[in-house]
């Protein structure tokens, strides 16, 4: 069979806060979102493309198009695109925007792949990053994800994002609940709904929000152990300018400073 996305090799460097090095051949490209790269060596040039470049022999009107949709997932309408233009392999590192870990997803074993619309970070050429919508209408305002989920098609090798600890399921005619915000990526042939979190008392009381996901059938899912917006709430929580509670950190002196520090 003849691949249709280039065949890029790669390394995963770090541990909380990970860059991937993408080892490319001379004429080699992979495409990433604006903003990412880290580093790169000798050889390797990059531009700013309208779209993924997937179709080769797409027209401006489609390109604008793509793009557009793109910018529904509240992405930039460029992307960038690394090409080794040298004589000999080159390397080019992305990291991710916060902490957290980074997923190499192989989509020549697992076909299309649907993910949360801020979590992807770099493809191999040819990889078509489109989007989907969630049919249900429950899913799309509960959902975590909202209605709209970024669509990775290709047979290369995809890399997404993800806060904390990152937990690859692997269901077969399984029933899987998870917090809505828990979910990094799935195969389409898994059903994902919305369901209420137990009884009303639960729901109220229970600290695990009003609604789950339920993901049933045969496929994979990829789970965050903490994603961004729970740490970005925390933060917020605990910061004294924004009206949170100092949690002490610091010198004796620390707290009579921020008060002058706040004037």
């Amino acid at each position: 069979m003849i691949r249709k996305c280039h065949e890029v090799d790669y390394t995963i460097l770090g541990n909380d806060m990970q860059l991937v090095e993408v080892e490319l051949d001379p004429g080699e490209t992979v495409v990433a979102e604006a903003g990412v790269m880290n580093y790169m060596e000798d050889g390797i040039e990059f531009e700013t493309h309208l779209g993924d470049g997937s179709a080769a022999d797409e027209g401006m009107l489609s390109k604008l198009f793509s793009a557009g949709k793109r910018m529904i997932t509240g992405e930039s309408l460029f992307m960038t695109h690394f090409t080794n233009r040298g004589t000999k392999k080159a390397v080019v590192a992305f990291a991710a925007p916060f902490p957290g870990k980074i997923i190499a997803i192989d989509q020549s074993k697992t076909g299309e792949v649907l993910c949360q619309k801020d979590s992807f970070l770099a493809a191999a050429l040819g990889t078509n990053i489109g989007i989907a919508f969630q049919k249900r209408l429950g899913t799309g305002f509960f959902g975590g994800e909202g209605f709209v989920l970024q669509r990775l098609v290709g047979d290369g090798i995809a890399f997404v994002h993800a806060g904390g600890t990152i937990v690859e399921k692997k269901l077969n005619g399984e029933k899987l609940r998870v917090d809505t915000g828990c979910i990094v990526a799935f195969t389409p042939s898994l059903d994902y709904k919305i369901e209420r979190a137990g009884g009303l008392k639960s729901m109220i009381f229970g600290g695990e929000g009003i609604f789950l996901a339920s993901l049933h059938g045969t496929g994979t899912v990829w789970l965050q152990s903490l994603p961004f917006s729970r740490l970005a709430d925390r933060v917020i929580e605990h910061a004294p300018r924004m009206g949170g509670k100092d949690q002490g950190e610091g010198s004796v002196l620390g707290g009579t400073s921020r008060l002058f520090e706040s004037r």
